[in-house]
This record gives structure tokens, C-alpha cells and sequence, in this order.
């Protein structure tokens, strides 16, 4: 098996999962949060439907810098809504799949480096890169199910049944 048809595979299945999380998130809570040193519950929500994009830029840029001169031109989105989400969760879902589909696997060897201010702080081959986005998804989304339940909405079955949904029993 290729690795763009493992990482095909696997992008699929988690984002079948992130969907269902997101179908969840309450309205008006996007401020919210458990604590003071926690992220807010609409950028963490934002954070799980926009990862997948992180895949298509893997394959299509060679590098990222989260500071560069000059300041970012990179202006995040503003998704209030459980539909604004999954819609925009769709849309990085695709750009992923079409990026995994037109590279081969000897693209997924070459370096990907992140930057911060023009510096290298991480070098590592594109696949790693991917399977490091698809963990870092499940680890966000996790999070974002904990904030589900504070928040008294329902946390979906992910991996197997949940209190909320049955549909793995």
C-alpha cells in the first residue's frame, strides 16, 4: 500500500469523527472556556474542522512561518456556528484528499520545514509532518468532547460508544 492511500484512509476516518464532534458544538458558547489557561471552546472547535488543510499544505508549500517579516497575511476564519464548522471542516477535508491524491509518495519524502521569524525550528519529511496533523486532530478533538460534556451537549461516539451515543453496542 502507497502511503498517500494509508494517509487517504486514515484522513477519511478522521474526519468522519470530527464531523460528528462538531455537529455538537452548542451555539453562542464560543467564549466559553473550563479554565483560565485553556483555549476558548470556538477556537478549539475551529482548530478540529480546519486541521485537515494542514495535510494540502504539507504537500503544497514547503514550509511555514508562523512569524514571518513583514507579519502574517493569514487571517483566520470566524466560524460561529455548528453549520459554518462542518462546512468549512468539508472544505479542508477536500483540499487534503485532492493534495493526497495528486502527490506520490516520493513527494511525501522531501523535507517540510516550520519556521518562526525565519528560523528553523522543526525539520522533518512531509509524511511525517502528515501522520504528526492527523494525531495533533485526534488530541484537539478530544479536548473539544471534554468541552462537550461541561457544556451539557452531547458528546458523540468516536472510536466506540459513548454515554451519549450508542451506535457502536
Amino acid at each position: 500500500m502507497k502511503m498517500t492511500e494509508l494517509f487517504l484512509a486514515d484522513l477519511d476516518r478522521e474526519a468522519a469523527r470530527s464531523r460528528r464532534a462538531l455537529e455538537q458544538v452548542p451555539e453562542g458558547r464560543y467564549d466559553w472556556k473550563p479554565h483560565e489557561k485553556s483555549m476558548n471552546f470556538g477556537y478549539l472547535a475551529e482548530l478540529v474542522a480546519t486541521m485537515p488543510s494542514w495535510v494540502a499544505m504539507g504537500i503544497t508549500q514547503d514550509q511555514l512561518d508562523l512569524n514571518p517579516p513583514g507579519g502574517s497575511t493569514f487571517k483566520r476564519p470566524s466560524l460561529k456556528s455548528s453549520g459554518e464548522l462542518i462546512a468549512e471542516h468539508d472544505k479542508a477535508v477536500a483540499s487534503a484528499q485532492s493534495a493526497l491524491a495528486g502527490t506520490t509518495d516520493e513527494k511525501l519524502l522531501t523535507p517540510w520545514r516550520l519556521l518562526v521569524a525565519g528560523k528553523v525550528v522543526m525539520e522533518t519529511p512531509r509524511y511525517v509532518m502528515i501522520r504528526d496533523t492527523i494525531a495533533h486532530l485526534a488530541h484537539h478533538r478530544g479536548q473539544m468532547t471534554v468541552y462537550l460534556r461541561l457544556l451539557g451537549a452531547t458528546v458523540p461516539a468516536l472510536y466506540g460508544p459513548s454515554a451519549d451515543d450508542k451506535r457502536f453496542q
